[in-house]
Protein backbone atom coordinates (compact mmCIF):
# COMPACT_ATOMS: atom_id res chain seq x y z
CA UNK A 1 0.00 0.00 0.00
CA UNK A 2 1.38 3.41 -1.00
CA UNK A 3 1.92 5.72 1.95
CA UNK A 4 0.39 9.19 1.65
CA UNK A 5 3.04 11.81 1.04
CA UNK A 6 3.26 15.06 3.00
CA UNK A 7 3.61 18.53 1.49
CA UNK A 8 4.67 21.40 3.74
CA UNK A 9 3.58 24.83 2.46
CA UNK A 10 5.51 27.65 4.12
CA UNK A 11 4.28 31.16 3.32
CA UNK A 12 5.03 34.62 4.65
CA UNK A 13 7.50 37.45 4.23
CA UNK A 14 6.86 40.53 2.09
CA UNK A 15 3.14 41.16 1.63
CA UNK A 16 3.59 42.53 -1.90
CA UNK A 17 3.62 39.01 -3.29
CA UNK A 18 0.40 38.06 -1.46
CA UNK A 19 2.08 34.97 0.03
CA UNK A 20 -0.99 33.49 1.67
CA UNK A 21 -3.24 33.93 -1.36
CA UNK A 22 -0.55 32.74 -3.80
CA UNK A 23 0.26 29.63 -1.79
CA UNK A 24 -3.42 28.78 -1.35
CA UNK A 25 -3.81 28.60 -5.14
CA UNK A 26 -1.85 25.34 -5.11
CA UNK A 27 -3.08 23.70 -1.90
CA UNK A 28 -6.14 22.10 -3.60
CA UNK A 29 -3.92 20.74 -6.37
CA UNK A 30 -1.57 19.16 -3.85
CA UNK A 31 -4.44 17.55 -2.00
CA UNK A 32 -5.97 16.29 -5.24
CA UNK A 33 -2.55 14.83 -6.08
CA UNK A 34 -2.65 12.75 -2.90
CA UNK A 35 -0.61 14.85 -0.48
CA UNK A 36 -1.38 15.46 3.16
CA UNK A 37 -0.85 19.23 3.18
CA UNK A 38 0.48 21.14 6.19
CA UNK A 39 0.44 24.96 5.93
CA UNK A 40 2.76 27.03 8.13
CA UNK A 41 3.27 30.78 8.54
CA UNK A 42 6.61 30.51 10.32
CA UNK A 43 10.09 29.38 9.30
CA UNK A 44 10.51 27.67 12.68
CA UNK A 45 9.15 24.47 11.15
CA UNK A 46 12.41 24.06 9.22
CA UNK A 47 14.23 23.54 12.50
CA UNK A 48 12.06 20.52 13.41
CA UNK A 49 14.13 17.50 12.27
CA UNK A 50 11.38 14.93 12.75
CA UNK A 51 8.78 16.91 10.81
CA UNK A 52 11.21 17.75 7.99
CA UNK A 53 12.31 14.12 7.69
CA UNK A 54 8.65 13.13 7.29
CA UNK A 55 8.06 15.80 4.61
CA UNK A 56 8.22 14.81 0.95
CA UNK A 57 7.85 18.29 -0.54
CA UNK A 58 8.38 21.82 0.76
CA UNK A 59 6.56 24.55 -1.18
CA UNK A 60 7.98 27.89 -0.11
CA UNK A 61 6.34 31.27 -0.75
CA UNK A 62 8.43 33.63 1.41
CA UNK A 63 9.91 36.79 -0.11
CA UNK A 64 12.88 38.52 1.56
CA UNK A 65 13.06 38.38 5.36
CA UNK A 66 15.67 36.55 7.39
CA UNK A 67 16.15 32.91 8.25
CA UNK A 68 17.85 31.70 11.43
CA UNK A 69 20.85 29.39 11.23
CA UNK A 70 19.05 26.34 12.65
CA UNK A 71 16.12 26.87 10.29
CA UNK A 72 18.39 27.08 7.26
CA UNK A 73 20.43 24.08 8.29
CA UNK A 74 17.24 22.11 8.83
CA UNK A 75 15.99 22.98 5.36
CA UNK A 76 19.29 22.20 3.65
CA UNK A 77 19.69 18.90 5.51
CA UNK A 78 16.14 17.84 4.64
CA UNK A 79 16.58 18.57 0.93
CA UNK A 80 19.94 16.80 0.84
CA UNK A 81 18.23 13.78 2.42
CA UNK A 82 15.48 13.69 -0.24
CA UNK A 83 12.80 16.25 0.61
CA UNK A 84 11.75 18.17 -2.49
CA UNK A 85 11.91 21.98 -2.50
CA UNK A 86 9.86 24.10 -4.89
CA UNK A 87 8.40 27.53 -5.45
CA UNK A 88 7.95 30.48 -7.75
CA UNK A 89 9.13 34.06 -8.19
CA UNK A 90 10.28 35.98 -5.09
CA UNK A 91 8.86 33.32 -2.79
CA UNK A 92 11.85 31.09 -3.49
CA UNK A 93 14.43 33.06 -5.48
CA UNK A 94 14.29 36.35 -3.54
CA UNK A 95 14.16 34.86 -0.06
CA UNK A 96 16.73 35.54 2.67
CA UNK A 97 19.08 37.71 0.59
CA UNK A 98 21.84 37.62 3.20
CA UNK A 99 21.84 33.83 3.64
CA UNK A 100 24.50 32.60 1.22
CA UNK A 101 23.90 28.93 2.05
CA UNK A 102 20.29 29.40 0.97
CA UNK A 103 21.36 30.98 -2.33
CA UNK A 104 23.61 28.00 -2.97
CA UNK A 105 20.72 25.62 -2.37
CA UNK A 106 18.38 27.40 -4.79
CA UNK A 107 20.96 28.08 -7.48
CA UNK A 108 20.11 31.69 -8.29
CA UNK A 109 19.55 35.08 -6.71
CA UNK A 110 17.29 37.94 -7.72
CA UNK A 111 19.30 40.89 -9.00
CA UNK A 112 16.71 43.20 -10.62
CA UNK A 113 13.47 43.47 -12.56
CA UNK A 114 14.26 46.30 -14.98
CA UNK A 115 11.30 48.45 -15.89
CA UNK A 116 8.99 46.94 -13.27
CA UNK A 117 5.93 45.52 -15.01
CA UNK A 118 6.92 44.88 -18.63
CA UNK A 119 5.93 42.77 -21.61
CA UNK A 120 8.37 39.90 -22.06
CA UNK A 121 8.66 36.37 -23.40
CA UNK A 122 9.38 33.05 -21.72
CA UNK A 123 11.18 30.68 -24.08
CA UNK A 124 11.46 26.93 -23.58
CA UNK A 125 15.02 25.67 -24.10
CA UNK A 126 14.74 23.54 -27.26
CA UNK A 127 17.03 20.78 -25.99
CA UNK A 128 14.93 20.44 -22.80
CA UNK A 129 11.49 20.65 -24.42
CA UNK A 130 10.67 17.04 -23.55
CA UNK A 131 11.37 17.45 -19.83
CA UNK A 132 8.15 16.57 -17.95
CA UNK A 133 7.87 20.09 -16.50
CA UNK A 134 7.76 21.82 -19.90
CA UNK A 135 6.66 19.05 -22.26
CA UNK A 136 4.10 20.52 -24.66
CA UNK A 137 4.61 24.09 -23.40
CA UNK A 138 5.27 26.58 -26.19
CA UNK A 139 6.96 29.95 -25.84
CA UNK A 140 4.60 32.53 -24.38
CA UNK A 141 4.47 36.18 -23.37
CA UNK A 142 3.21 37.91 -20.26
CA UNK A 143 3.12 41.38 -18.76
CA UNK A 144 4.68 41.24 -15.34
CA UNK A 145 8.02 41.49 -13.59
CA UNK A 146 10.87 40.01 -15.59
CA UNK A 147 13.51 38.69 -13.25
CA UNK A 148 17.21 39.27 -13.94
CA UNK A 149 18.89 36.48 -11.97
CA UNK A 150 22.44 35.54 -11.05
CA UNK A 151 22.70 31.77 -11.44
CA UNK A 152 25.14 28.84 -11.65
CA UNK A 153 25.71 25.90 -13.96
CA UNK A 154 24.28 23.25 -11.64
CA UNK A 155 20.80 24.32 -12.74
CA UNK A 156 19.05 22.35 -15.47
CA UNK A 157 17.50 25.36 -17.21
CA UNK A 158 14.19 24.52 -18.89
CA UNK A 159 13.12 28.01 -19.97
CA UNK A 160 14.74 31.42 -20.25
CA UNK A 161 13.83 35.07 -20.65
CA UNK A 162 15.89 37.77 -22.36
CA UNK A 163 16.13 41.28 -20.91
CA UNK A 164 16.67 43.79 -23.70
CA UNK A 165 18.35 47.12 -22.84
CA UNK A 166 16.24 50.21 -23.30
CA UNK A 167 17.18 53.87 -23.75
CA UNK A 168 19.42 54.98 -20.91
CA UNK A 169 20.04 51.48 -19.52
CA UNK A 170 23.66 50.97 -18.40
CA UNK A 171 23.96 47.55 -20.08
CA UNK A 172 24.34 47.43 -23.83
CA UNK A 173 23.53 43.86 -24.89
CA UNK A 174 20.55 41.57 -24.24
CA UNK A 175 20.89 39.46 -21.09
CA UNK A 176 19.39 35.98 -21.03
CA UNK A 177 18.33 34.82 -17.59
CA UNK A 178 16.95 31.46 -16.42
CA UNK A 179 13.17 31.51 -15.97
CA UNK A 180 12.40 27.88 -15.04
CA UNK A 181 14.88 25.31 -13.79
CA UNK A 182 15.42 22.18 -11.78
CA UNK A 183 18.35 21.28 -9.60
CA UNK A 184 19.57 18.16 -7.85
CA UNK A 185 20.72 18.71 -4.26
CA UNK A 186 21.98 15.56 -2.60
CA UNK A 187 19.06 13.14 -2.74
CA UNK A 188 16.54 15.98 -3.12
CA UNK A 189 15.17 17.89 -6.06
CA UNK A 190 14.71 21.65 -6.37
CA UNK A 191 12.26 23.33 -8.76
CA UNK A 192 12.03 27.09 -9.42
CA UNK A 193 9.70 29.09 -11.66
CA UNK A 194 10.75 32.76 -11.84
CA UNK A 195 7.43 34.11 -13.25
CA UNK A 196 4.66 34.60 -10.70
CA UNK A 197 4.76 38.18 -9.42
CA UNK A 198 0.98 38.64 -9.55
CA UNK A 199 -1.78 36.23 -8.66
CA UNK A 200 -2.98 36.59 -12.26
CA UNK A 201 0.41 35.31 -13.47
CA UNK A 202 -0.08 32.13 -11.47
CA UNK A 203 -3.42 31.56 -13.19
CA UNK A 204 -1.94 31.75 -16.69
CA UNK A 205 -2.20 28.22 -18.15
CA UNK A 206 1.50 27.75 -19.05
CA UNK A 207 2.71 29.17 -15.72
CA UNK A 208 0.19 27.20 -13.70
CA UNK A 209 0.97 24.02 -15.61
CA UNK A 210 4.73 24.32 -15.15
CA UNK A 211 4.40 25.01 -11.44
CA UNK A 212 2.03 22.12 -10.84
CA UNK A 213 4.29 19.78 -12.78
CA UNK A 214 7.32 21.18 -10.98
CA UNK A 215 5.80 20.49 -7.57
CA UNK A 216 5.21 16.87 -8.51
CA UNK A 217 8.63 16.54 -10.10
CA UNK A 218 10.39 17.88 -7.01
CA UNK A 219 8.52 15.75 -4.46
CA UNK A 220 10.12 12.66 -3.03
CA UNK A 221 8.85 9.66 -5.04
CA UNK A 222 6.01 7.70 -3.51
CA UNK A 223 6.96 4.44 -1.82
Amino acid sequence: MTQQRRALVVRGGWDGHAPEEAAELFVPFLRESGFDVVVEGSLEVYADPALMAATDLVVQCWTMGEILADELHGLRDAVAAGTGFAGWHGGIVDSFRMATDYLQLVGAQFAAHPGGIVDHAISVVPSRSEHPVVDGIVDFSLRSEQYWLLADDLNDVLATTTIVPGPGDPWHSPVTSPAVWTRQWGEGRVFVCAPGHQLADLELPPVRTMIERGLLWAARPAT
